[in-house]
């Protein structure tokens, strides 16, 4: 397929202008791959830029898709489909390199949001079915892990259900689960309440010490794939980053609550 071929081209450019061999390696007929990809999409996106993306994307189904799909699962689903149609069409044959890359992110983000939204919308009020269908895209971004044109989406998926991962843990080892089926079966004007009562438990010398632990963890990991200089590393080190702020609003919100 050709849709790769403009990052082809920049690495060999890269790698023609520094002497070396412009024989590019191909994966399964897309183009570049390895150590010439990195080269060459870190000309055409900053790092940062992509782990700011990464950070900001992983928010989204927290703020608008949780309550979404709680209203109207069935179009938290289709606007799903739109985010795929959407990938496959900027990382189509034609497309910039830089277009080709915020493909294969949004490509990540819509695993994200088809995978949340099949629990937040039929399957909230149980708990213990969140992570088995938040990983439902697991087997498909490690079978593609090394994809030139797929490798930031997937990365971006699995940093996003590291940070999932890693939360869940904190509400298991805190013991706010019976909390989260009480709120997820109750009206909304009742949520004040269940969020206080919930606080106590977090606020306590244990919930405290795990929320650092659990926090140091996930800064140590998004700091080291941030440090690693790669876009597909920046997606997922901006998506477990982003954990940290995103469930420090929950915090806030649950105190004001």
């Amino acid at each position: 397929m050709a849709s790769a071929t403009s990052l082809s081209d920049i690495a060999a450019a890269k790698l023609a202008s520094s002497g070396r061999p412009t024989t590019l390696p191909t994966d399964s007929g897309w183009g570049t791959s390895g150590a010439l990809l990195k080269a060459a999409t870190s000309e055409v996106m900053p790092v940062w830029t992509m782990a700011s993306a990464a950070a900001f994307l992983v928010s989204v189904p927290v703020f608008v898709q949780a309550p979404l799909v709680r209203a109207w699962p069935w179009v938290g689903l289709l606007v799903g489909g739109l985010w795929v149609a959407l990938s496959i069409q900027l990382m189509g044959e034609g497309q910039t390199p830089r277009r080709q890359l915020w493909g294969s992110l949004l490509l990540g983000f819509a695993l994200t949001w088809l995978t949340g939204g099949l629990y937040w919308g039929w399957l909230r009020s149980e708990p213990l079915l969140h992570l088995p269908l938040e990983a439902l895209g697991v087997p498909f971004a490690l079978w593609k892990l090394r994809h030139p044109l797929l490798r930031v989406g997937n990365y971006f998926y699995l940093g996003s259900l590291v940070g999932t991962v890693v939360t869940d843990a904190y509400f298991y080892l805190v013991q706010v689960i019976p909390h989260w089926r009480q709120l997820m079966r109750s009206e909304p004007e009742l949520a004040a309440g269940i969020f206080r009562s919930a606080l106590v438990q977090v606020q306590t010398p244990w919930g405290v010490a795990w929320a650092a632990v659990l926090a140091t963890l996930l800064l140590s990991i998004g700091v080291i794939a941030l440090r690693q200089r790669s876009l597909h590393w920046a997606a997922f080190g901006g998506a477990v980053l982003s954990t940290i702020l995103v469930d420090g609003l929950f915090w806030l919100a649950a105190c004001w609550a």
